[in-house]
């Protein structure tokens, strides 16, 4: 007995240690725990701790499984066996004991390892404390995070969506934004259903992801038995916190979706001006109930989708509004003209980039007028809406009025000019008028602040043909009454005359010129047809999606029918040169020979020589005389007399003995037509002889 008692291990010296006071102080209680002996000494405050008085404990560890449970036991003890292998000096953490009372109570625990010099552990010093209060700060603190995270999370839901949703401009984005992946991902759904409500139904407008889609709901009732009519019919949310609720209350709806574990669901009812628009159901798999303030930003969420959609209900209404005023003021139809083909086309402007249309104030016009010639119009009204599209539509309609009571080119352009300034708007426009006639192919273009004119040519390429110009209309009151200068271009059979607004012109990073350049090379390379030509020119426009409208006129001059000049021959006449008078007599009497009229000869030469005489007589400047060979169903010669005075030659009967006013009497005698034409500050007097039954 002796000698096994002397072989026992001994106890340290400092053994047991002595609690510190102020551990007591704290409520905490400390152990000393022998690993040699395995004697696990408490103080007082720990017998406290594990509700044990000092007569149950019998100094081993084993003696405590009567309060620790047999789990919370080996996980503490894989706990400490971990620290003692690993080399770790001290270990700590959380279990539960169970009271006197049967009740669980959750106690801290820390040690410290104490290690001889080879490192083996030879004694564990440590605490042990009650942790209830602590625990349940934790837990406290860990659910008021997870709601703070929640609505974090659902506050952000309403970011997102309101966010992706300003970029919304037409309910069918609205509904995109809504339905894609992102949108329920935004949503933090996992399915949705929306719709709208008209004529006391409501229509299914969007549904997601695929696969989701219940049969029979396309259009319901707002008195069917669906949470979305509840909604709507009673402006209040709908909100379903768990599946036996779903079921219980819409059997209808949740046979069809119960492939989807369907855990809960929120169904809102979109209002606007205090009126329901439509719903929307959002449908999750991850939650089950609701909290107040998930419910708060959800009804939150509703009322921004439905923000959105009024806004985008009303941009359409507007848009519609906007493009049948501008269809309206535009013309409805092309009046088709003798000798020539024409192609319009306008293509509204794309404002935001691939956000939508927008409306402004581009037009074109085609206006027939007397004696084979024809007005072509182009303009753009300053802005981009209905007030620009109005504005146009009464510009248009005073430009066809002026031009068709026979006022010349500058007269028109500065009338109009007046008007839009007297209209009291802020608006200017930029226009451009071209009077063809298509049996010369004499075009006099006037432009008020607009980009020049292009002319493609038979043979395929393109110029562009310079017009002087004027300022912008509707700037007469700062700059008095505007004279706008006329330019002349020679239209051949075959050319096309092109007019458009900067629209097709403007380029991002490129000035002006250059965006003519690149213009005519896309012409020169463009199709024969005008047509074609046209479309394949709104073609590029469309792919540029500039931020500006497009108008086009395209106009080509042709043969087959209509008529067309074979020659051309011109004498410029001063006053006081007889040698000029002579030379233009000469060059008459060789053209009609030449051109197969002789038996004319006397008859044309005379009715010239009583223009020219005239137009020397009349005014105080010089005369131009141009002499022009015509085919069409005939062939007629016809001759021009241009003079700088705008002053119309009136008839008067001579009398007996009298000299004068005989001239328009001899010209009305023995022309087969004649007339007068406006051209710019003065007139042309001309006169068609008819020469294909009288060749000698």
């Amino acid at each position: 007995m002796a000698d096994r008692a002397a072989s026992a291990p001994s106890l340290p010296d400092d053994w047991p240690a002595h609690p510190d006071p102020i551990l007591a102080l704290n409520r905490m209680g400390s152990f000393d725990w022998d690993l040699d002996t395995g004697l696990f000494h408490m103080d007082a405050q720990a017998h406290e701790v594990f509700d044990l008085r000092p007569e149950e404990y019998d100094g081993r560890p084993e003696s405590l499984s009567v309060r620790v449970p047999a789990a919370e036991g080996r996980r503490l003890d894989t706990i400490v066996a971990r620290a003692m292998k690993d080399g770790s000096e001290n270990y700590g953490t959380y279990f539960r004991l169970r009271r006197r009372d049967g009740t669980l109570r959750w106690t801290r625990t820390q040690g410290y390892i104490r290690r001889d010099a080879t490192g083996r552990p030879r004694r564990i010093i440590g605490i042990v404390r009650d942790a209830t209060q602590e625990i349940a700060d934790i837990e406290a603190r860990r659910e008021q995070a997870a709601q703070d995270e929640a609505r974090r999370r659902l506050t952000n839901v309403v970011q997102l969506a309101t966010a992706a949703l300003a970029h919304a401009r037409t309910v069918d984005e609205v509904i995109e934004v809504l339905r894609d992946t992102h949108g329920l991902t935004r949503l933090g759904a996992t399915s949705l259903v929306m719709g709208l409500v008209e004529a006391g139904r409501i229509r299914l407008v969007a549904d997601g992801p695929d696969n989701t889609f219940v049969p029979g709901t396309r259009v319901t009732r707002i008195d069917e038995p669906y949470p979305m009519s509840e909604a709507v019919r009673t402006l209040s949310p709908r909100f379903i916190e768990s599946p036996e609720e779903f079921a219980e209350r819409y059997p209808l709806l949740w046979q069809h979706i119960t492939h989807l574990n369907i855990t809960a669901a929120a169904y809102l009812p979109l209002i606007a001006q205090a009126r329901p628009i439509g719903a929307i159901g959002l449908l999750y798999s991850d939650r089950y109930g609701f909290s107040a303030e998930d419910r708060n930003v959800l009804v939150a969420l509703g009322s921004g989708i439905a923000q959105s959609l009024q806004r985008a209900m009303l941009y359409e209404q507007e848009m519609d509004l906007a493009e049948g005023l501008q269809q309206a003021m535009l013309p409805r139809t092309i009046p088709s003209v003798p000798g020539c083909d024409v192609a319009v086309r306008y293509r509204a402007a794309s404002i935001g980039g691939a956000l939508g249309r927008d409306i402004g104030g581009d037009w074109y016009d085609l206006i027939p007028l007397p004696g084979g010639r024809v007005g072509a119009v182009i303009g753009d009204v300053q802005g981009h809406d209905t007030h620009a599209a109005a504005v146009m539509g009464q510009l248009r309609i005073v430009l066809r009025a002026y031009a068709a009571e026979g006022h010349p080119p500058a007269t028109v352009m500065a009338r109009a000019s007046v008007f839009l300034h007297e209209l009291d708007t802020d608006r200017f426009a930029t226009c451009l008028y071209a009077e063809a006639d298509l049996a010369t192919g004499v075009v006099q273009v006037v432009r008020a602040g607009h980009i020049d004119p292009l002319v493609r040519y038979g043979d395929g390429s393109c110029r562009r043909a310079p017009v002087e110009g004027g300022l912008p209309l509707g700037l007469s009151a700062e700059f008095g009454r505007l004279a706008y200068p006329v330019s002349t271009v020679e239209l051949d059979p075959g050319n096309t005359l092109l007019l458009c607004t900067d629209g097709l012109v403007e380029q991002p990073g490129a000035d002006l010129d250059e965006g003519i350049e690149v213009l005519t090379a896309l012409v020169a390379s463009g199709p024969q047809d005008v047509r074609d030509l046209a479309d394949r020119l709104i073609d590029v426009a469309e792919e540029r999606r500039g931020d500006d409208d497009v108008a086009l006129l395209l106009l080509r001059r042709h043969g087959t029918g209509a008529p067309r000049t074979f020659g051309r021959l011109q004498q410029h006449v001063s006053p006081g040169d007889p040698e000029a008078l002579t030379e233009a007599r000469h060059m008459i009497r060789a053209a009609v020979r030449t051109w197969g009229a002789s038996g004319q000869s006397d008859e044309i030469e005379l009715v010239a020589d009583e223009l020219v005489t005239n137009a020397l007589m009349h005014t105080e400047g010089s005369a131009v005389v141009t002499l022009r060979l015509l085919t069409g169903t005939d062939r007629r010669l016809r001759v021009e007399v241009e003079d700088s005075s705008s002053a119309l030659p009136r008839r008067r009967e001579a009398g007996d003995d009298g000299v004068s006013g005989r001239g328009l009497l001899l010209v009305e005698t023995l022309a087969d037509v004649w007339g007068v034409e406006a051209r710019g500050g003065g007139k042309c007097v001309w006169s068609e002889f008819v020469v294909s039954h009288r060749t000698g």
